[in-house]
């Protein structure tokens, strides 16, 4: 019996164990006869709720926007022209797309700013109650010490990347930086974005705009991504463009395309 169950449980090999400690992903999980091992069918049963809560919980507006007033900061809160979770899902374009009280809610508020930074829920809620504050903490503080305006805090809802560029075109700011939930992996359900576009305006292509990823525990950590955050505002500023066309020296530019 004993040689039977040890020619059925196999655990990685020797020369994959290495890599499987260098990643989240799901390799070199061994086996059970023909089958994943219990504990690795279980852990990715759990990654994958987490993974759908991600996606359908609401953002905690409420704690989030206190959190930013606790910094200083003005905050108002807007929402896309997606009435619901599940049109937000189905419909893209409505998520892309500011409401008119949104709109409304906006106007006169920017004072021609410098910088638009908008946070929004994005497909995590997780990934921006983690996150977004810590990266906007350090943010603030960056731009403040090179003398840059921020316009008031949006909190967005229902909300997807295009959307910044709405804001930002709102407040008549030069920048727009939308800080959003990624879409959760079976390995990190709490993944933040950061879309930097100069001259934000309504229906910009992705090709305008630079992206900092994975910004999270295990990825880039919230204090280095507004560092980075940094160096594309900073590189924008000064070529007055972003996205596939811009150019800065400090560090390699991830451009959004597709």
């Amino acid at each position: 019996m004993r040689d039977r169950r040890s020619s059925l449980v196999s655990g990685p090999p020797e020369r994959l164990k290495a890599l499987r400690a260098m990643t989240d992903a799901r390799v070199a999980l061994g086996r059970t006869g023909a089958s994943p091992p219990t504990r690795a069918v279980q852990t990715f049963l759990l990654d994958h709720a987490q993974a759908r809560q991600a996606v359908w919980r609401p953002l905690d507006i409420d704690g989030v926007g206190r959190d930013l007033r606790a910094l200083g900061a003005d905050v108002v809160h807007v929402a896309s022209r997606a009435p619901d979770r599940a049109d937000y899902l189905r419909r893209p374009d409505l998520g892309r797309a500011l409401s008119d009280e949104g709109a409304r809610s906006l106007e006169g508020r920017g004072g021609g700013a410098d910088v638009a930074l908008v946070i929004a829920d994005g497909l995590s809620a997780t990934a921006v109650e983690t996150n977004a504050v810590p990266v906007a903490t350090a943010l603030l503080q960056a731009l403040a010490s090179e003398g840059l305006t921020v316009a008031p805090i949006t909190l967005a809802t229902q909300a997807r990347v295009a959307l910044g560029d709405d804001v930002g075109a709102a407040l008549g700011a030069k920048v727009a930086v939308i800080l959003i939930g990624e879409r959760p992996g079976l390995s990190a359900a709490d993944s933040l974005g950061a879309y930097v576009t100069f001259g934000p305006k309504t229906g910009l292509p992705d090709s305008r705009r630079n992206c900092v990823s994975n910004i999270r525990d295990g990825g880039v950590p919230p204090v280095e991504a507004a560092g980075k955050i940094m160096i594309l505002i900073r590189a924008m500023c000064q070529q007055e463009t972003s996205g596939v066309v811009l150019i800065e020296f400090e560090e390699p530019v991830t451009a959004l395309s597709g």
